[in-house]
């Protein structure tokens, strides 16, 4: 380490440049990383110039160097970093869930067109987190019908939580047969369960257990005011 380097303060700059010796990456090396010119990570470093690096750039690094962002970020620089997850190495802030070319009646019932994505709808990971979907398996569908009004209205997007988690009494989207049907769904005893709409002009409708398949939880929905 020469004497330019212990001049070099603690925070970001002095962090970078652990980094890279501890890499063995060369300054200029890392400046064409980020596409800038050879000298201008040695100038931040050792002139403070630019005062901070910009946000891009920083991410690139800290991907680079597989640390924190806010490692190489100085006090204030970062409102919001997101989690990590190993299942996406970008780590991206937003999830796309996708919007699958189905309709789930909420009336006398609708034959699935098919479950191909044809758009998706980006949510942010931390909002996610927030409402307890981390890592749910989502999918958006679009509802059809009145009879869960007025809770879901036709044409109201729905996001599905695709897990298979144990049961328990909610909004659930069902298939019967080749039905798909977007219910309250409870627990009726003796291995039967209601399918209830919340629009009173449809009646209850009590089926074995196993003459239904679960597709989902619906834990959000978006429509038109």
């Amino acid at each position: 380490m020469t004497k330019s380097d212990t001049d070099v303060p603690a925070g970001p700059r002095r962090r970078l440049l652990d980094l890279a010796q501890e890499r063995g990456a060369s300054l200029a090396g890392l400046s064409e990383l980020i596409g800038r010119n050879p000298s201008y990570l040695q100038q931040f470093i050792r002139k403070g110039s630019p005062r901070k690096l910009e946000e891009g750039d920083r991410r690139t690094l800290a991907r680079f160097f597989g640390v924190a962002e806010s490692e190489l970020a100085g006090p204030g620089e970062i409102s919001y970093e997101p989690p990590s997850n190993p299942a996406d190495p970008r780590g991206s802030p937003w999830i796309e869930v996708p919007r699958l070319a189905i309709g789930a009646s909420a009336g006398p019932g609708a034959l699935p067109a098919g479950e191909s994505a044809f758009d998706a709808f980006r949510f942010s990971r931390r909002w996610l987190a927030e409402q307890g979907l981390e890592g749910a398996e989502l999918s958006a569908i679009t509802v059809e019908g009145d009879s869960m009004e007025p809770l879901l209205n036709d044409g109201d997007e729905i996001l599905v939580d695709r897990r298979a988690l144990p049961f328990r009494d909610g909004i659930h989207v069902v298939r019967m047969g080749d039905t798909l049907m977007v219910k309250r769904v409870a627990s009726a005893g003796g291995g039967r369960l209601s399918l209830l709409s919340q629009n009173l002009a449809y009646p209850p409708v009590s089926v074995a257990a196993e003459d239904v398949e679960i597709i989902g939880r619906v834990v959000w929905k978006g429509g038109r005011i």
